[in-house]
């Protein structure tokens, strides 16, 4: 690990809205290139990234859509800089086709999606987390990802640095799932100096043009990079391809690379679990939550144990991939879990996979456009301990 450039870090105490403070974490991550196309609650990120390019280096292209975007940013990867693109619902769903070709080309970058209700056009300005099984399953063929999800202003900010850094680690597209209530919140935003920032440098190949195979791959099974211009002969390609990169269309090496394109993170999937929990040494019943609505079922939990239930909150920073062995043995010790969503039953569907039937899971679903009220975090505790 190296850490960050000063130049590109604004260290301080900031007032900021989450939408910014990504902008800022990127930023400090190294990321010198985006590419977008304006949607509504995503635009503020480029607008940030735009203005602050002046001081930090860097470019900001407006694309004609989000299909050109989501691949322009992936060729400036190939060019040499850590890149990032951003959009909501409508947009997230034309990149679909992109996030794969990033995913089979192993192409660094991370996929801002601040989500809002749908599904089309939907709720341009209000909040949902409907897009959780698209950021997971979106695109076609089998392929893993990693899906971080902040929940304030200032995880924009720290999770967006891992974002691209464990972008670069695993040479994958990251999705960065915010909503538009953690978007456009304001709040405090501390920003620490740069050599407090660890940040993931890019996998640079030290081999001789000739011996350098693109896609061959390391002891953790992520290959090294180079360049386009750098002298190495680089083929990159959508289709099933060899280590040279170049296309090897059968059954053998489909097996190969796609279960490599799996082991790589399914390797360190135990080292990609974060997350938060309150209240669960004495915990009958969890909360388990993610995004803006862990800040209501803070509220709910806090009023249901004023009641006289124990119950305990564990609030998912990373998604994708699921913390499967922590579920698991969690549903084992307690009466129920509930699972908050503002969408009609999305990660539920991995709790209830994983809880494989050792305990209640309760669903609360939210169609989007406001937030649960606390008392219905109570409500649906009280019905999985009755």
């Amino acid at each position: 690990m190296t850490h960050a450039n000063p130049n590109s870090v604004l260290t301080g105490t900031h007032f900021m809205n989450g939408d910014a403070a990504c902008c800022e974490g990127l930023l400090a991550a190294g990321a010198r290139f985006a590419a977008g196309y304006p949607i509504t609650p995503s635009t503020e990120v480029v607008e940030r990234f735009a203005a602050r390019t002046p001081k930090t280096g860097g470019l900001f292209i407006q694309m004609e859509d989000e299909l050109a975007a989501s691949i322009a940013i992936q060729g400036m990867v190939w060019a040499g800089e850590k890149s990032f693109t951003v959009t909501s619902g409508p947009g997230f769903s034309l990149m679909m086709e992109h996030i794969g070709y990033a995913a089979m080309t192993e192409t660094p970058c991370v996929f801002v999606d601040v989500q809002r209700g749908g599904p089309s056009t939907g709720l341009p300005t209000l909040p949902a987390q409907g897009d959780m099984m698209q950021a997971r399953f979106g695109s076609h063929g089998d392929y893993l990802t990693i899906a971080l999800v902040p929940d304030s202003p200032q995880e924009c900010f720290d999770l967006a640095v891992e974002s691209m850094n464990l972008a670069e680690r695993f040479r994958i597209p990251v999705m960065f799932m915010m909503d538009e209530c953690v978007g456009h919140m304001t709040e405090k935003v501390v920003i620490p100096p740069a050599e407090q920032i660890p940040v993931y440098p890019r996998r640079r190949t030290t081999k001789k043009p000739g011996e350098y195979l693109p896609f061959a791959p390391g002891e953790d099974l992520v290959p090294e990079m180079a360049h386009a211009g750098e002298g190495h002969g680089l083929f990159v390609t959508g289709l099933t391809h060899d280590d040279r990169g170049y296309p090897l269309m059968n059954p053998a090496q489909q097996h190969k690379l796609v279960n490599r394109l799996f082991d790589k993170i399914l390797r360190a999937a135990d080292d990609l679990v974060m997350v938060e929990e309150e209240g669960m040494e004495d915990a009958e019943a969890v909360v388990i939550c993610y995004g803006i609505t862990s800040r209501v079922a803070r509220r709910g939990i806090q009023l249901a144990r004023e009641k006289g239930h124990k119950v305990g909150l564990m609030r998912l920073k990373c998604v994708w991939p699921f913390p499967e062995k922590l579920v698991h043995g969690l549903a084992g010790r307690m009466k129920a879990i509930v699972v908050p969503e503002l969408n009609l039953g999305q990660v539920v569907l991995e709790v209830e996979r994983c809880a494989a039937g050792q305990c209640r899971v309760i669903r609360l679903p939210h169609a989007g456009g406001t937030v649960h009220k606390p008392a219905d975090i109570v409500a649906a505790i009280e019905r999985g301990m009755a």
